[in-house]
């Protein structure tokens, strides 16, 4: 099975999406911020040269961080689950391991180095970057697959986004980039807004198109957004709304589509609600703390078919 991977918060409410035919049921409120720059169009396309790429170390021995050893030049150092991270080797460190095993890698990893920590994991990871005092961390989304070890990872591009979806974000974004383009996969650099804005649509890709398709057993990503379309694109419209009004962001048009998109990509992928603290969770704690303030609830749908499922 291939492995797709994939968190600041401002204050004001307003958000902007121009509604689309599917995107009916988002509330529209006009701000200031008109000016916008498509964050999944600022591709930069692989160089045609070869480039040598800056020595990282490499927690995690699984598909990822096996596939990001092959795309370096033979100077990593690749440590494994428990094995520490070493003090004085210099250079990024790519954090390729799961959610739950990131209090772990900061365990074996030097203070002095927590600031060229990168991750690769999937979700929200804000709430707890700031909780270990990591503030403004880098981070990779990356839309590539790895269908075993040792395989090459293949590009997951889009029909909407041909130049490629992954980006990344930091002080070490640019050698990310370096060693990506190196294997002819795609990587933008983004600034933080933009960054944040593109971690947050992937956060709703996963989170709305795993609970549709949890709530019809088998259903595939494809089959989602093929056969229950209806379904995900109100709770996509609904935690965009959730999301942009938390975060004081404005979305770009066309997000249904872009999720949707990427969706046709991995058809094959399957559903299923995974890792509830770092996808689902965080929109759920938007909900908790609007009824805990006697507001109404921001995600009623995502609310009720948690419920349904018995996930909370």
């Amino acid at each position: 099975m291939a492995t797709f991977l994939s968190s600041t918060s401002l204050t004001t409410s307003s958000f902007l999406i121009k509604p689309t035919s599917r995107l009916a049921c988002f509330p529209q409120k006009i701000t200031a911020r008109t000016a916008k720059t498509p964050i999944l169009a600022m591709a930069t396309a692989p160089p045609t040269t070869t480039t040598k790429v800056a020595p990282a170390v490499i927690v995690g021995g699984g598909r990822v961080g096996r596939a990001l050893q092959d795309l370096g030049s033979g100077q990593d150092l690749l440590v494994k689950r428990g094995e520490p991270v070493p003090l004085d080797f210099q250079g990024p460190i790519f954090v390729c391991t799961r959610n739950d095993d990131l209090d772990a890698v900061l365990e074996v990893t030097p203070k002095s180095r927590w600031s060229d920590l990168v991750f690769f994991q999937n979700g929200m990871l804000e709430p707890w970057f700031q909780s270990k005092g990591l503030g403004d961390a880098d981070q990779v989304l990356a839309y590539f697959a790895v269908s075993k070890l040792g395989e090459p990872p293949t590009d997951g591009k889009t029909d909407t986004n041909p130049e490629g979806l992954t980006a990344a974000y930091g002080k070490w974004a640019s050698a990310i980039a370096e060693r990506l383009h190196s294997g002819g996969l795609s990587c933008k650099v983004l600034e933080k807004e933009a960054f944040q804005k593109q971690m947050l649509e992937k956060l709703i890709w996963i989170s709305a198109f795993m609970l549709v398709g949890a709530r019809h057993p088998g259903a595939t990503v494809g089959a989602v957004e093929k056969e229950f379309r209806t379904e995900v694109s109100s709770l996509i419209a609904e935690l965009a709304s959730a999301a942009a009004t938390e975060k004081g962001i404005v979305f770009e048009d066309g997000i249904e589509e872009r999720l949707c998109a990427y969706s046709r990509a991995v058809a094959h992928f399957p559903t299923a609600v995974k890792e509830f603290k770092w996808r689902n969770g965080w929109f759920y704690s938007l909900s908790e703390k609007a009824i805990a303030e006697g507001t109404p609830d921001p995600c009623p749908l995502h609310t009720a078919w948690l419920k349904e499922l018995k996930v909370i």
